[in-house]
């Protein structure tokens, strides 16, 4: 006769609990854009640039609650004239239950931004466009890639600080 896969476990052993994250809120928490060409009434020529900045950040709210902040900053030039800057928080509110500590800020940085990501650039294109312009749709964002250039990026900050040439033993 197989055994029940539902059984309970022996006392006294233990099970793996399945990782879980769900998604509480997510809101814009700052925003900022401005149409500078237009305010100081400057000549677009030429087809803008954009540069794109994103920076992301998390912080420990109340048991298994955590706030996940993607920051991106926008600045678009034409040429030596700017022609608009914009700026966005936006926040997610995650409960995150059975990581284990080792893997929660990795967790953090990468899964949790890919679930808001689409906001995120939704955001951006309806702004860029109610300021008069095109909307910008941002291209997808490799989490996992910005989270091991940040990691390599503070592994040699940490080097370059303590690589003074001693050895210790």
């Amino acid at each position: 006769m197989a055994e029940n896969d539902t059984a309970t476990p022996e006392a006294g052993t233990t099970q793996p609990q399945r990782p879980r994250m769900q998604v509480v809120a997510q809101y814009v928490r700052d925003l900022s854009f401005e149409n500078v060409a237009l305010m100081k009434g400057a000549r677009i020529e030429g087809t803008p640039q954009m540069q794109v900045q994103v920076a992301l950040d998390a912080n420990k709210r109340g048991e298994n609650l955590y706030e996940v902040i993607t920051k991106v900053k926008v600045e678009s030039k034409a040429g030596d004239v700017v022609v608009f800057l914009l700026e966005l928080d936006y926040a997610g509110q995650f409960k995150v239950e059975n990581i284990p500590d080792a893997q929660l800020h990795p967790y953090l940085l990468i899964e949790c931004p890919r679930m808001t990501f689409p906001y995120v650039r939704r955001v951006i294109g309806d702004v860029t466009r109610d300021g008069g312009f095109p909307p910008l749709n941002l291209d997808n964002i490799d989490f996992l890639a910005l989270y091991q250039q940040d990691l390599a990026r503070r592994q040699a900050a940490q080097q370059a600080q303590g690589g003074n040439g001693s050895a210790q033993a």
